[in-house]
This record gives structure tokens, C-alpha cells and sequence, in this order.
């Protein structure tokens, strides 16, 4: 079953190892994503998670609160290629969902997706996702509200 789990020095080297296909286009690496965590980290608004499948961490998300807005900000997600096809970038963004609203905190649950994406755009489609209208570095912004 999917869960999350925070970056500790067990599962640190797990997460920055993990890899996306080759020559494929993303935001940023699972490194600088964890730089911006770090550089972040007095704001209090940036959590740098793990995915696991278990016991084997199968992936990484960093989300971002919006205290000003109310929302919660999906901003990296990635799934190593070796578990990619799985349905686990799915479950966890259906868990993220679950945990934004069970909270009680956030209004609307918001990220980016490259319109080029189709794969990710469609599954964020299928969760209930639409666009906002919002350009943000060349992705559109999608929302769900809680």
C-alpha cells in the first residue's frame, strides 16, 4: 500500500538515486528539489516526501503550502522508472487528495502539468483536476477543490 514517509538519512540516498528515463523532460531532479526543500525549510511551508510501496521507496513528492490562498501545491512528483506503469504516481496523488481534505486545512489542491504531459495530464484529468487558466513557467496550473 502507498504511504508516505518523510526524508531521513535511511531513505535519503534511496530518493536521490531514483531515475526518470532517459532524455525525458522534467522540472527539476529529486537533488535540486531537495536543495529547495533545504532552502525553504525556515518558511515552514515545503515538505519533501517519499513515496513507498511498502517497504521500497518508489518515489518522491514535495508539496508546498499556500497559507495566503488556503491551497496546498502539489509541486514535484516523480516515480522511479523501474516502477514506473504500476499505478503508483496515481495512488499517490489520490493519497495526497485524501490527506488535504481529511485535514481540513487547504481549499483547493493545485500543480503544474505540461499540456505536452498527456499521460500525467490525463490521469490528473480522470482525478478530477481542471485548468485554472494559469500559466506557470510554461505548464498550465490544474486545481481540484477539497
Amino acid at each position: 500500500m502507498i504511504h508516505f514517509e518523510e526524508i531521513t538519512e535511511e531513505n535519503f540516498d534511496a530518493v536521490i538515486h531514483m531515475k526518470r528515463p532517459e532524455g525525458e523532460k522534467f522540472v527539476a531532479s529529486n537533488s535540486v528539489s531537495l536543495a529547495q526543500a533545504w532552502l525553504y525549510r525556515n518558511d515552514g511551508d515545503v515538505f519533501p516526501f517519499a513515496i513507498y510501496e511498502d517497504d521500497i521507496p518508489v518515489g518522491f513528492l514535495l508539496l508546498e503550502e499556500d497559507r495566503e490562498a488556503g491551497n496546498l501545491i502539489l509541486w514535484r512528483i516523480m516515480i522511479s522508472v523501474e516502477y514506473e506503469g504500476r499505478g503508483y504516481g496515481t495512488q499517490a496523488v489520490r493519497l495526497v487528495i485524501e490527506q488535504a481534505r481529511a485535514s481540513g486545512k487547504y481549499h483547493a489542491l493545485n500543480l503544474d502539468c505540461a499540456e505536452e504531459n498527456r499521460i500525467a495530464w490525463n490521469i490528473y484529468e480522470k482525478l478530477g483536476f481542471h485548468p485554472t487558466g494559469v500559466m506557470n513557467h510554461g505548464s498550465v496550473e490544474l486545481q481540484i477543490l477539497l
